[in-house]
């Protein structure tokens, strides 16, 4: 890999929620540079922004009016370019978030469409009504209601599998595609060095779009179908791999091994690697995300376990995260944010950061940042959780039990502001902002850098990535799967030389575990977040609630 990818750490900045520097009350990216000393200590290697191009924010800037320009709400280009000069000062590269399935309805190209130019309709799927009157399929949007609006005054209709304000782009057309390739290669000759490509798998829809038979096979009919892949080369070669250090890597929706594989193989000249989510749906009751059930750790270990093995087995590559801005922290899911906070903090990114792959760390992650204890719907801003609130009524829940659930897994819970200190707006600006932080007074960056051991063990494990083949290079094998309360896994390297052994306890509850002997030779304990070291593990490991352990050895010659 000539990205050195098993080495590499990546950090993801939500631009909004990140620091306000001109204090009204919305992150910008002067206040992002004012904030690059603090990146610089993590030691991280590349930081992923989330959209701040202009936008209508319908969707929180993933529904894009002017790929090439910076919304003034977040700065200037200047700004972006001394961000991008300051940030290659200390050895960290930028990725930028390409939203390419689709453009807002305010973007030059649909209102070109809609004044009647030919050219450009031809960018988007407009389809008349069916004989009977009814929409050109039977498609729903991800967001509720219909795939289908009514374009403009005329008898057609567009199609948005998101909001009604994000047109879907149709990449049948070769100028489409030439225009993806434009807008990568305009930041690429602005020195940005990695590419997230928004829902990029669902760029594959048919030329002659049919009804759906049931919701399953609807997400089928758009998502990895197999030109998806033509696609992807094809951008590959007109911009980002003309560059073989440029990172990629994809969000895939509803994807599967195969096309995770065919994705990330170096060999195939698509991406560098792939977020894939099914790790992030083990509390859902019955698949369904608006619900407040306590997570299953047996399927988090097999779905974690099962993309380490085939990934690695077909040559593909993972992204490793836990948190980013669509999901609630992981803490609250996976840890005990009461007892155990930072045992768990700990835990869960050692599990995570000596796994096979690319680690991604969220902001606010590191110094172990939990969900905001909102109290009212009011507080929650974001349009999917508001939405969610009122079905939850009509299907019968109280309004109580309605918040209840949206308090678990609304994606506002990670977009707070990041807390840098203990006042009363967290640090992060001088006036209300536009999301309300609380439990600052316990967790923020100062007192963390001061007195806390969340953030220097991120530091370390970061660092360790770099220095260990096991860490960066090694396959993986699960250990103990039947295990209740524990995730281990196995490192190894092709010569079988060496093996790292890791071991999370995911309970409060203490959990031992009987080593064979051949899990029993003289090595070093690398990673631990209780203290307790060995230079060779006993027969029976006894590990307390959320403790870490990773223990190194070299195999005996036989």
């Amino acid at each position: 890999m000539t990205t050195d990818l098993g080495k590499k750490v990546i950090y993801q900045i939500y631009p909004k929620s990140f620091y306000d520097s001109d204090h009204d009350g919305i992150g910008d990216l002067r206040g992002i540079i004012e904030k690059i000393p603090y990146l610089a200590k993590l030691n991280i290697d590349m930081i992923w922004f989330n959209p701040f191009f202009v936008s209508p924010q319908n969707d929180n800037g993933y529904d894009i009016a002017d790929y090439r320009q910076i919304d003034p709400r977040f700065g200037t280009m200047a700004d972006f370019e001394e961000l991008v000069a300051k940030l290659k000062e200390v050895k960290i590269d930028v990725m930028l978030d390409m939203v390419l399935n689709h453009c807002s309805t305010e973007h030059e190209w649909f209102q070109k469409a809609l004044a009647g130019e030919e050219k450009y309709q031809k960018y988007f799927y407009l389809r008349p009504k069916k004989a009977d009157g009814s929409l050109p399929t039977n498609w729903s949007s991800k967001f509720g209601g219909p795939a289908w609006s009514r374009f403009g005054e005329t008898d057609l209709y567009y199609l948005h599998l998101y909001d009604q304000t994000q047109a879907d782009l149709d990449w049948h057309n070769p100028e489409v595609r030439k225009e993806a390739a434009a807008i990568v290669n305009f930041w690429k000759a602005k020195g940005v060095k990695g590419f997230r490509f928004d829902v990029i798998n669902v760029i594959g829809k048919a030329n002659e779009l049919v009804d759906s038979t049931d919701p399953v096979q609807e997400k089928r009919l758009y998502t990895d179908t197999p030109i998806v892949h033509q696609y992807l080369k094809e951008l590959n070669q007109a911009s980002f791999g003309q560059d073989e250090t440029i990172i990629t890597v994809g969000e895939m929706s509803s994807t599967n091994f195969a096309s995770s594989i065919k994705y990330s193989d170096p060999a195939e000249h698509e991406l560098s690697m792939v977020f894939t989510f099914h790790h992030l749906k083990v509390d859902y009751a019955d698949g369904e995300k608006w619900s407040n059930v306590p997570f299953d750790l047996m399927a988090l270990k097999k779905c974690l376990t099962d993309w380490q093995v085939e990934m690695d087995q077909g040559g593909g590559w993972n992204a490793l995260f836990w948190n980013n801005h669509d999901q609630p922290f992981a803490l609250n899911r996976f840890g005990d944010t009461k007892k155990y906070r930072v045992r768990s903090a700990q835990m869960l990114a050692a599990t995570l950061h000596l796994l096979r792959g690319t680690p991604y760390i969220y902001m606010g992650e590191e110094i172990g940042m939990v969900d905001p204890t909102y109290t009212k719907i009011k507080d929650y801003v974001d349009v999917e959780a508001l939405n969610a609130y009122q079905a939850l009524q009509e299907k019968g829940y109280s309004a109580s039990a309605a918040f209840a659930i949206v308090k678990t897994k609304a994606r506002d819970n990670s977009r707070t502001p990041m807390h840098w200190d203990a006042s009363s707006q967290a640090g992060f600006s001088t006036t209300t902002p536009w999301l309300r932080p609380t439990g600052q007074e316990q967790i923020n960056v100062k007192a963390e850098l001061e007195h806390g051991t969340i953030f220097n063990f991120y530091q370390k494990l970061i660092q360790l990535r770099k220095n260990e083949r096991l860490i960066s290079d090694g396959h993986f094998k699960a250990r103990f799967a039947k295990h209740q309360q524990v995730f281990a896994y196995e490192r190894y390297l092709d010569d079988d030389s060496q093996k790292l052994l890791v071991f999370n306890n995911f309970s409060a509850r203490f959990a031992e575990l009987e080593l064979p002997a051949t899990d029993r030779f003289a090595g070093k304990t690398l990673v631990t977040n209780m203290g307790q070291t060995y230079e060779k593990l006993p027969q029976t490991l006894k590990l307390a609630p959320y403790e870490t352990l990773a223990f190194k050895f070299d195999r005996p010659k036989l």
